[in-house]
């Protein structure tokens, strides 16, 4: 018979009771002599096709809540069957215990004293006499014999989970998981048997570790490096799950990771060239860096890594801002992308290995938006490997100040995954945590997490004095050997090496280390390896070039046929009612009977692009509807619920499209899609907000990735973030997407930023950023109530008709134009119409659809019409310290062109972008277009 206490639960949880007691009823002689009766009054209508007890059959004298293995009996010493199950019952919990408490225990702090025994798991606490630890007791449910001595399964449970790893597991709610941990843990008491050559490359990556530390340290006096000195375990236990990862057939590792060991890392993991790295040191040429590049220990760097096996896997190590967690998501788009590009459903060919350190992991949201994107299906990469470099330390603080939970990796029990803290100065139970974490991986597809204690020798930068503030723990630090040193200690006494043998080791390493300073210092800093190969060949960033303007015209057929292709559905689909209609307009656009609105014009341009075997990945909160209702790219039978996306039906041979709803998230989401981007250059790759408002959450992303990436770490990406703007009444949440933020970060041509005011320059745009090879990110400014606008439509025509204009001139005669008037975005058609209802035939209005980079050339075309002198005035909604007035006069002056006087017409400046009052939001306005229309 076989149980697991945590599982028999009695009447009141509404579970069925599994075996045995389905043995009894099949075998009723086998019923011990206490329980017989109960068994002789059972009828067969209590029992379940699969001979499970029902629910209501549960007398509380047998079913112990916390034992299963209570009803396996054996004739104790005073020949009770009784006295024995109860003794049984006191070891399950005992057994139970150790699986839920005996991380509490375990000895995974290297700088920690000894604790006392937690109370749970004490054999007193369980009232069970030293006179039983000699007796026999079921054992089926842990690893090893089916019965054993009470002393032996105490030290079974020990060493599994009180030794140099602990482990949280049992708040996993899948059975089979835990039993899958328990039975890998227990059987092995989590014990990795090393190999003499296992050992040695062990040995070998510590001693990499060192002497990269110590040489640095002492060649370049002062100079920040952020050690990896005391948690230098993370090498071996890096090169460990890279080999494994190839036997298990993963073919690219994206890692991330912050400050550090970063250096350790790109030398001895990455396979940087040492005198790259000592070339960077010496910064010979700085003028080649003026204004441009990222410190040494940001960069990024990619490698192809041979395994002892004979396998290729590609690392590519992202780059990283000092906002340090922000990368982990970025590193997850970038891997799903890249299983993409296998076309790997399974996630099976690339692997996320993210590097935390515990005050960041614990410390930033970041990290939970992360771990809430592991399973689900749009997100997910397989199962990310994540390793704590826990330094119990972040800068200055400790964690008694710096978290309210037990573990840095606390956050991580919101996922059905294990979290095994090891020590960093026991090199094999790294080991072996690395092997248990790596073949969970791949056999469940889930995240997991190895929190490696370990301590921070020097200060958090090597100008840092430690000892300032943690005077104690720097005195404990101080007098610490390596963990090189421990483990070649260990290696010794063992016979393992011999002393000679670990020098020889060690002055190999060193003498590589002065050969390559020494060529550092012979030759200039080398160029900077171009990011502009493999995928990103034929692409180019940099300043707009003036003839990159690609053909964005759709054939007036193909346009129709496709639009068309979008009102399809299956014939048993049951359309929402109130979609009918929506389909029928559709359908009249494909036959150009009526022109096509904002939402219509986009599918068609994601449809043409999809048709030529583009990806097209579309993102955001309720982005399948539209946060507006005007979308419906993904519609939903109304009968049977199924999901339909005509986008996914065009062509046989089209390329892939995805329209996903994503969680309630904005820094992890737009982190995920900008990594998608970068292994995307040839696909369409769109974040939409909520609201444009609710991109300042994700500020992080926007600064430090996509507005600076190119010029800090010569990284392209295409990604086009969609942002509804527009003052509608709506309060101070709803109304503006910042669009001064944005311009403020523009510099170099480091992005485009749009406003287009019409459905046909929408759908221009959107294929132009697919098209052209100039790739740089695109902020797209689009309409919510403009959505709908009668006037805001455009004709199929107009799509056959490109492309994308940067400045859209007025047509209105200039003859008797006495001021003009220059907007972007909603505000043109309020112009318009005040425009109309004051019959103002003497104020021309220009728009400008793009803003950045400036169109100073189109814009001088736009006015060349009008007579020197003329007033040109800048109309926008926002107030006057916001949208983009203040940019505007930066770069235009007071006099555009040297030839027209240059003013706006704006709200006035505030510290809220516009007011929570409907009513005073169309005064504001009112007296906005009445200004406007106000000649001097």
């Amino acid at each position: 018979m076989t149980g697991r206490g945590e599982d028999w639960l009695n009447g009141a949880t509404g579970q069925y009771v599994e075996e045995p007691y389905a043995q009894f009823i099949h075998n009723p002689d086998s019923v011990p002599d206490p329980w017989r009766g109960v068994f002789e009054s059972f009828d067969g209508e209590n029992t379940l096709s699969n001979g499970k007890l029902r629910p209501s059959f549960q007398p509380a004298s047998l079913f112990n809540p916390a034992s299963a293995s209570s009803m396996v009996l054996h004739e104790g010493a005073n020949g009770s069957a009784t006295a024995m199950a109860r003794l049984q019952d006191r070891v399950d919990q005992l057994v139970r215990a150790f699986r839920v408490r005996g991380h509490l225990d375990a000895d995974i702090n290297p700088l920690g004293e000894a604790r006392p025994p937690h109370p749970e798991l004490t054999t007193k606490h369980y009232e069970l006499s030293d006179s039983v630890l000699d007796q026999q007791f079921s054992t089926t449910s842990i690893g090893g014999p089916s019965k054993q001595a009470l002393r032996d399964i105490l030290s079974r449970l020990r060493n599994t989970y009180c030794r140099s790893i602990g482990v949280q597991f049992m708040h996993i709610d899948d059975l089979d998981v835990r039993d899958w941990l328990a039975h890998r843990m227990e059987e092995t008491e989590n014990r990795l048997a090393l190999k003499h050559d296992q050992q040695i490359r062990i040995l070998s990556r510590l001693t990499d570790a060192v002497i990269f530390e110590q040489f640095v340290r002492t060649k370049y006096v002062g100079a920040k490096t952020f050690s990896l000195e005391g948690a230098e375990s993370l090498i071996p236990l890096l090169h460990l799950a890279i080999e494994q990862a190839a036997d298990d057939g993963v073919k690219e590792i994206v890692l991330g990771m912050a400050h550090r060991g970063r250096l350790n890392v790109l030398v001895n993991i990455m396979r940087k060239s040492p005198q790259e790295m000592f070339q960077e040191f010496e910064d010979t040429n700085p003028d080649q860096h003026r204004g441009r590049g990222d410190v040494k220990y940001h960069l990024g760097y990619s490698s192809d890594w041979t395994t002892a096996n004979g396998k290729t896997v590609h690392l590519s190590l992202a780059f990283n801002p000092s906002h340090l967690a922000f990368v982990n998501p970025v590193v997850l788009g970038r891997t799903r992308a890249k299983q993409a590009r296998y076309g790997d459903a399974a996630h099976r060919t690339g692997m996320a290995l993210l590097i935390h350190g515990d005050a960041a992991f614990s410390g930033q949201g970041v990290s939970q938006e992360t771990l809430n994107l592991s399973q689900l299906k749009d997100y997910s990469v397989g199962g990310a490997l994540h390793v704590i470099v826990n330094n119990q330390i972040g800068f200055t603080t400790g964690p008694e100040e710096g978290r309210s939970c037990t573990y840095a990796s606390d956050v991580a029990k919101m996922l059905q995954i294990p979290i095994f803290h090891v020590n960093g100065e026991d090199p094999e139970a790294v080991a072996q945590v690395v092997k248990l974490a790596m073949d969970f991986r791949r056999t469940f597809f889930r995240d997991v997490v190895i929190d490696m204690y370990c301590y921070r020798r020097r200060g958090h930068n090597e100008s840092d004095e430690p000892s300032f503030t943690q005077p104690l723990l720097y005195q404990m630090i101080d007098n610490r050997p390596s963990v090189r040193d421990s483990y070649l200690s260990h290696m010794l006494k063992l016979g393992v090496i011999s002393q000679d043998d670990a020098d020889g080791i060690a002055n190999w390493r060193r003498n590589r280390l002065e050969e390559a300073l020494a060529l550092a210092k012979q030759s200039d800093t080398p160029r900077a390896p171009s990011s502009l190969t493999g995928l990103w060949k034929g692409y180019q960033g940099g300043p707009e070039p003036g003839d990159d303007q690609p053909d964005t015209s759709l054939d007036l057929k193909e346009a129709g046929k496709l639009l068309q292709k979008l009102t399809e559905v299956p014939a048993d689909f049951q359309v929402h009612r109130k979609l009918k209609r929506l389909l029928d307009d559709r359908q009249a656009m494909a036959q150009g009977k009526t022109p096509l609105d904002w939402a219509s014009a986009e599918l068609l341009a994601f449809a043409s692009l999809a048709v030529k075997g583009h990806r097209i990945r579309l993102s955001g909160q309720d982005c399948g509807r539209g946060t507006f209702s005007q979308r419906h790219a993904v519609m939903w039978d109304h009968d049977k619920g199924k999901r339909y996306c005509p986008l996914q039906h065009l062509a046989p041979q089209q390329g892939p499209v995805e329209i996903i709803n994503s969680p309630l998230s904005e820094i992890g989401v737009l982190g995920f899609e900008y990594g998608y981007s970068l292994d995307y250059p040839d696909g369409l790759v769109l974040w939409e907000a909520q609201f444009g408002d609710f991109c300042n959450v994700a500020q992080v992303i926007i600064d430090q990735f996509i507005a600076s990436a190119e010029d800090k770490w010569r990284r392209l990406s295409g990604l086009v973030m969609l942002l509804p703007h527009g003052f509608e009444g709506q309060g101070p949440e709803h109304s503006s997407a910042r669009m001064e933020r944005f311009l403020m970060l523009c510099a170099e041509d480091n992005m485009q930023v749009v406003c287009p005011s019409t459905p046909a320059q929408y759908f221009h745009c959107l294929r132009r950023q697919t098209l052209r090879n100039w790739v740089k990110p695109l902020i797209v400014f689009t309409p919510k109530s403009l959505l709908r606008h009668p006037r805001v439509t455009s004709l199929l025509s107009e799509m056959s008709n490109g492309p994308f204009r940067r400045v859209i001139a007025d047509d209105m005669s200039s003859q008797h134009v006495k001021r003009v008037l220059i907007c972007t975005g909603k505000v043109y058609y309020d112009l318009l119409e005040m425009r109309e209802q004051q019959n103002r035939h003497d104020v021309a209005i220009i728009r400008m659809e793009q803003l950045y980079p400036l169109p100073e050339g189109q814009l001088r075309s736009a006015l060349k019409s009008y007579p020197e002198g003329t007033p040109v005035v800048w109309v926008q909604e926002e107030p006057e310290n916001n949208g983009a007035w203040r940019y505007l006069r930066v770069k235009l002056g007071t006099s555009l062109f040297g030839m027209f006087p240059f003013d706006c017409v704006t709200r006035p400046e505030s510290a809220s972008p516009a007011t929570g009052s409907n009513g005073s939001h169309k005064i504001e306005q009112h007296h906005l277009l009445e200004t406007a229309f106000t000649l001097d």
